[in-house]
């Protein structure tokens, strides 16, 4: 009898560890796929995002994962919107994605907080400090199922070209979103270092794409210049601030290719682009199983390049010095029209 029980124990146990280890393997972080969904939430419409999103996919590409091929993408658009971010990151994960990739710090904060108590991996692109946006601890670290890259600005840069090209300036004008952990992180950054260059910083909060005519008017009558930042709701409305500054022939400086080709004088700044394919070749790390996106430290990429439209310098009657000329990653000779996302 009680060897009878002894083996009906056994058998029980080892029936426990089987059904144990199926269910392990079987989960969505471990389960190998032969295809995947993911969910991409944009925060505005700009064309720094809508490269982010190109270069997202091509990363992917890269690494074997394509659209219409083993890759189904659900795309939206929070146009600026949090309270349409939030919406779009709830369904995401009411749809239950393999991954969400959030465009820009609003979506970030959105999508992690729709997924942190869920098993789905956020992957994050274009925050431009991913710890104000409490997306990563001081050391780099993940909080969270969630990783990126950020596109901190290299404000240090873009003060020494700016001095370089308008010797004679003396005050700096920003437009920014109070309400953006990105931008209020980057006027500290401009607070700490304008004095080095000797200027004066100018700034002025906005909420809503609403308050960019009239904030324009304002700041454009206080300054020599303008400096932009990857505000996304300042970058949605840029071609309005570039009329009012071109009528007054004040210049305005960008933060990336995309602004400089639509009228921005000048930019030491980003690739977007390759923003996103960095990205999205964490994104396929994740999608294969290969590591965890907590397991991840945010990236960056550390070296800027500098950008000129020498249209709008002419136009301006600027001269670009030979000395940033030579060094331009690219130069532009015409004022292209805005880029807009597909809807």
């Amino acid at each position: 009898m009680k060897k009878r029980v002894l083996a009906a124990v056994l058998a029980t146990m080892m029936a426990a560890t089987m059904m144990a280890g199926c269910g392990k393997s079987e989960t969505k972080s471990e389960a190998k796929k032969d295809s995947y969904t993911i969910g991409i939430e944009q925060f505005a419409e700009h064309g720094s995002l809508d490269n982010c999103r190109e270069g997202f996919l091509k990363g992917l590409e890269d690494e074997g994962i394509k659209e219409g091929k083993n890759l189904k993408v659900k795309y939206k658009n929070a146009a600026a919107d949090m309270g349409t971010a939030g919406q779009i990151s709830d369904s995401f994960v009411s749809d239950k994605v393999d991954l969400i990739c959030a465009i820009a710090t609003p979506s970030a904060q959105s999508a992690y907080n729709a997924a942190m108590d869920k098993d789905i991996p956020v992957i994050y692109t274009a925050v431009t400090d991913p710890v104000s946006a409490e997306l990563a601890d001081k050391d780099g670290e993940a909080v969270g199922n969630t990783t990126g890259t950020s596109d901190k600005l290299p404000i240090k840069e873009q003060l020494e070209m700016i001095r370089k090209m308008l010797p004679d300036a003396k005050k700096i004008g920003i437009m920014y979103t109070t309400s953006e952990a990105n931008s209020v992180s980057a006027i500290k950054e401009y607070e700490s270092l304008v004095k080095d260059y000797g200027f004066t910083l100018v700034k002025k909060g906005i909420s809503t794409t609403a308050d960019v005519s009239l904030a324009a008017d304002d700041l454009l009558s206080k300054v020599d210049c303008i400096t932009n930042l990857t505000d996304n709701t300042v970058v949605s409305s840029l071609p309005t601030i570039l009329d009012k500054a071109n009528a007054k022939k004040i210049p305005v400086f960008g933060s990336e290719i995309e602004q400089v080709k639509i009228g921005c004088l000048a930019a030491e700044g980003l690739d977007y682009i390759a923003l996103g394919e960095q990205t999205g070749k964490m994104a396929a790390q994740v999608l294969k199983g290969e590591k965890k996106a907590e397991e991840m430290n945010y990236e960056t990429i550390k070296k800027p390049g500098f950008y000129v439209n020498k249209k709008v310098a002419s136009n301006l009657g600027i001269k670009v010095p030979d000395e940033l000329s030579k060094s331009a990653v690219e130069s532009f000779d015409e004022i292209t029209a805005s880029k807009k996302a597909d809807k």
